[in-house]
């Protein structure tokens, strides 16, 4: 038998990071659950938003499409996305996700493993105006 806690995270409390562009929330991850192995989040994109270009030197991210309709530039090549549709950004692919529809956007995304080291978790390789 497992002596592993459960813990539920709901969206509406974890509080809204706007720094790159749209609106990220981190559900489960290392600073929420204590989770190690990888963490998973909701992004919402209104109409127009965009979450800045960056790609992961130690991770896989896979994005799942919940609602409404993005484009992801993956390493420059435009891939629409759908509600119920997913992609898989391999590790050190640049991406950028992107609204380009009327209606809000809302995506699952995952990144594993972690990485050992902030830097290796994340580069951004351009800037947005955060909004507040």
């Amino acid at each position: 038998m497992s002596d592993t806690t459960h813990r539920t995270v709901a969206a509406r409390d974890v509080p809204p990071d706007r720094r790159r562009g749209a609106e990220l929330r981190v559900l489960l991850g290392p600073k929420t659950v204590g989770a190690t192995s990888g963490f998973m989040g909701v992004a919402t994109l209104l109409p127009g938003e965009r979450i800045a270009e960056h790609y992961h030197p130690y991770s896989e991210e896979f994005l799942y499409v919940t609602r409404g309709a993005i484009t992801v530039d993956l390493d420059d090549q435009p891939i629409p996305l759908t509600t119920g549709e997913s992609l898989f950004v391999p590790v050190n692919t640049r991406h950028r996700l992107r609204n380009t529809s009327t209606q809000p956007a809302e995506v699952v995304f995952h990144l594993g493993p972690l990485a050992p080291r902030p830097e290796l978790g994340h580069v951004d390789t351009e800037t947005v105006e955060a909004t507040p």
